[in-house]
């Protein structure tokens, strides 16, 4: 990442949009602090190797139970208006073998949402990853959000959430599984009013 250059196109824009960033002082290094921003803040889940967030997982006991983590404040960055959706996250899964430690699952959710992404996508992605790096039998990703492009771009529908459910491994195919993850997502959402 060149932060000097993204510092430079930030100024550029300004400029372009018609504010003198070389005569107004409130602008004066405006660039290089969103440079920054975007970087070291929005989307910094481009540098979390996901493959290590489960490094220290814990082997799993016998009969594990479902596992559900909720209100993980986090956003996501519009791909297509560069606006912001902020929100929560709800994880839940079925172990296999192992088990994550909370903290590696909060990370997991920020490293695939901190990113240019739909929040569908970015709900797949965590969904997955539990699955495929954790080993997990099932996994299901909620996430509830606030979009900028929605409520400051042509509808302008202030207060519109947006939810969607992501599903994976077991939770993805019909069986018991599949029946305990949407009864657990139906107690949450429903609590979630």
């Amino acid at each position: 990442m060149d932060r000097t250059a993204a510092a430079s196109a930030i100024e550029a824009f300004l400029r372009a949009i018609g504010h003198p960033v070389g005569s107004d002082p409130e602008l004066a290094g405006t660039g290089a602090r969103v440079a920054s921003l975007w970087i070291d803040e929005l989307l910094d889940g481009y540098v979390v190797d996901l493959g290590a967030l489960f490094d220290d997982a814990m082997p799993a006991r016998e009969g594990a139970p479902l596992v559900t983590i909720e209100r993980l404040t986090t956003h996501v960055v519009c791909p297509h208006h560069l606006t912001i959706g902020k929100g929560f996250a709800t994880v839940l899964y079925l172990p296999g073998d192992r088990v994550a430690g909370l903290g590696a699952i909060a990370r997991l959710v920020d490293a695939c949402t901190h990113r240019l992404v739909l929040q569908e996508d970015a709900g797949q992605h965590v969904a997955a990853a539990v699955v495929e790096r954790l080993g997990a039998r099932g996994a299901a990703c909620v996430l509830k959000m606030r979009h900028g492009c929605l409520e400051h771009h042509g509808e302008k529908k202030r207060g519109a959430r947006v939810r969607t459910i992501s599903l994976a491994g077991s939770f993805a195919a019909e069986g018991p599984d599949r029946a305990l993850a949407l009864a657990a997502i139906g107690e949450h959402v429903a609590g979630d009013r």
